[in-house]
């Protein structure tokens, strides 16, 4: 394995040229000269992160103080779950992303989105300590369920140790297989949450908790593309890390990570919230699995369909369905976003 050494924050002794910059292990100045960009598509989706900008307090949660009276003691404990989880996995990603990720990272356009995230990140924090606000009298309960349910702490737990392996050993390989951990929690470890709180507002309840993760996820697309595209792009620059030693290690992180986000949406939802069954929850991770390896030219391992496609109209910006939310803050919304752009 080869060490990476953490990027100089003033460097005025490089020549690096632009077209020498690399992911990682490059030798930048440290300067941010972004007339001179090598990864376009990275300052395409820092203008786009920037167009996506929205602010938590602007979303209206006036009606979920009462819809979360009414709900029903299963619904309310898988919301309250639900936002326990949401709020460890972006808390992690706000400190994982500047300490543990961003350091290595040496071409200033990337170290630009990944800052912006860090921001992001953070902002989800606040959405959700809205969210607490607004329908808990005691937000302690919430924020410290991670530590009373012992099934939150085992998945949070599953989740943090994939970062330690790059904090304690900073190769180039561990730095891949960080990239592929930050992948996967961007694109499965936040969906059966996601998809629990859309069950809700499309039979009428908690909308503004569904118009505020509606933003979240927003990000969280944007969060994944980047992830896709480090990744993508290290292959282009280093295929000798692709191996086949490497690639087992990344499917079976990707089967534990369908496992483990399978497991808890059928624990918070007992089978029995809406119609959200424990075969739709299952099928739907597996999908979205699928999806993901596709997006970094790896075989798909489930190859079913999406069960509840449904949701992607609740979750998109495009799209009239989702007038009915009651918000003001898609007004501001300037930013769209395709895939296939990066």
């Amino acid at each position: 394995m080869t060490t990476i050494n953490r990027k100089k924050i003033y460097n005025p002794e490089s020549n690096e040229h632009v077209n020498d910059r690399k992911i990682f292990g490059g030798n930048p100045t440290g300067i941010f000269e972004l007339n001179n960009i090598k990864y376009q598509w990275a300052y395409n989706l820092w203008e786009v992160m920037l167009n996506n900008t929205w602010f938590p307090k602007e979303v209206d949660m006036t009606r979920d103080t009462n819809d979360y009276k009414n709900l029903t003691e299963g619904e309310k404990a898988a919301y309250d779950k639900t936002l326990s989880q949401l709020i460890f996995m972006d808390s992690l990603q706000t400190n994982n992303l500047i300490d543990n990720v961003n350091p290595y990272v040496t071409a200033p356009e990337i170290n630009l989105i990944l800052v912006r995230q860090s921001f992001e990140e953070a902002l989800h924090s606040q959405s959700y300590a809205v969210m607490v606000d607004s329908i808990s009298q005691n937000s302690a309960e919430i924020y410290d369920l991670w530590r009373q349910d012992a099934m939150l702490k085992s998945k949070n737990d599953a989740i943090a140790i994939k970062y330690e392996v790059l904090s304690e050993n900073p190769t180039s390989e561990n730095f891949l297989k960080a990239c592929f951990a930050n992948q996967i929690l961007e694109g499965l470890y936040f969906y059966s949450g996601f998809a629990y709180l859309y069950t809700l507002a499309r039979s009428g309840k908690m909308l503004g908790s569904a118009q505020m993760i509606r933003f979240i996820q927003r990000d969280e697309v944007t969060h994944l593309i980047l992830f896709q595209n480090l990744i993508n792009s290290i292959r282009r620059e280093h295929p000798e890390l692709f191996t086949k030693e490497l690639l087992d290690e990344v499917y079976a992180m990707f089967r534990e990570a369908v496992r483990l986000e399978v497991s808890w949406g059928k624990y918070i939802t007992q089978g029995q919230i809406l119609g959200l069954t424990d075969e739709i929850i299952e099928q739907y991770i597996q999908f979205l699995a699928d999806e993901r390896l596709r997006a970094v030219k790896l075989e798909p391992i489930y190859n079913v369909k999406n069960p509840i496609k449904w949701v992607d109209d609740f979750a998109s910006f495009n799209d009239q369905k989702t007038n009915f939310f009651e918000g003001t803050v898609a007004n501001y919304s300037k930013g769209s976003l395709d895939f296939d752009d990066f």
